[in-house]
């Protein structure tokens, strides 16, 4: 005997708030297979952007992921948004439900809407190129060049315990250089920023994982100043810049879907 599942509810996929009174429809660019349309649902000088759902988890998958954020660079072609946590789904399949929410928490969404208005955030990772690394330690470094030095022409075998301790050297050195450079590289952006989120690094190659909030005029600036870093530094590490994100970094928001 065979069990139907059960079809899931429909709801409403909440994907950001942005400053916006009247219709706004972005086609049918939805999350999941469906592809539904996307369009904004109005509480007095703001609104939700939605689309239909199925009240499912949507798995943290790229396809998924990049679907949401796919809606939210496009929703910020035209307007600064507060983005709204993954797989954020109201139980109510009506605009009222939603307008519900925005009426809910109109200040909090007011105020943090006045607070990023005409700011964006940019997104810079900076990962140390180990050899030219490795020889800017030896170069500074005195007392690993010389232990280095010694061992080159003895066998390995009768060496192995001094050849740890150099590399226990070399860790320390490099833990102290990458958090050094890392130091000079926020403090030449931090005039330029309105906040900074350093990020935990993975690896220990990794000097900087940081997020920028900065206004948009001064865009073209900060450009300026990571490549100016990079032509500094580009010998000894690689600046990854990624342009122009939703806030992730400075707007935590998460929306009680549930008893409105």
């Amino acid at each position: 005997m065979s069990i139907e599942q059960e079809t899931p509810k429909e709801g409403k996929y909440i994907y950001g708030i942005i400053r916006h009174s009247g219709s706004i429809d972005f086609g049918p660019i939805g999350i999941g297979k469906r592809a539904d349309r996307v369009y904004g649902i109005n509480y007095k000088d703001i609104s939700a952007i939605v689309s239909n759902s199925p009240i499912i988890q949507y798995e943290a998958r790229r396809v998924n992921m990049t679907t949401h954020e796919k809606v939210l660079e496009e929703i910020m072609k035209e307007f600064t948004v507060l983005p709204v946590r993954f797989s954020t789904i109201s139980e109510h399949n009506d605009d009222a439900g939603i307008q519900r929410i925005l009426e809910k928490d109109y200040d909090k969404f007011s105020d943090l809407l006045k607070k990023m208005d005409g700011k964006k955030e940019l997104g810079l990772k900076v990962l140390a190129h180990e050899a030219p690394m490795y020889e800017s330690i030896l170069e500074k470094y005195q007392n690993i060049r010389s232990l280095r030095d010694k061992l080159l022409n003895l066998p390995p075998d009768k060496t192995h315990y001094q050849r740890m301790k150099i590399g226990e050297m070399v860790v320390e050195a490099l833990k102290k250089e990458t958090a050094g450079y890392k130091d000079t590289i926020i403090a030449a952006l931090t005039p330029l920023s309105e906040d900074i989120k350093t990020n935990d690094n993975y690896g220990e190659l990794m000097i900087l994982n940081a997020a920028f909030l900065i206004r948009n005029s001064i865009e073209p600036e900060f450009d300026k100043a990571v490549n100016e870093l990079d032509l500094k530094y580009g010998k000894l590490m690689t600046f990854k810049y990624v342009g122009t994100l939703p806030p992730y970094n400075f707007v935590n928001l998460v929306i009680n879907t549930k008893g409105i």
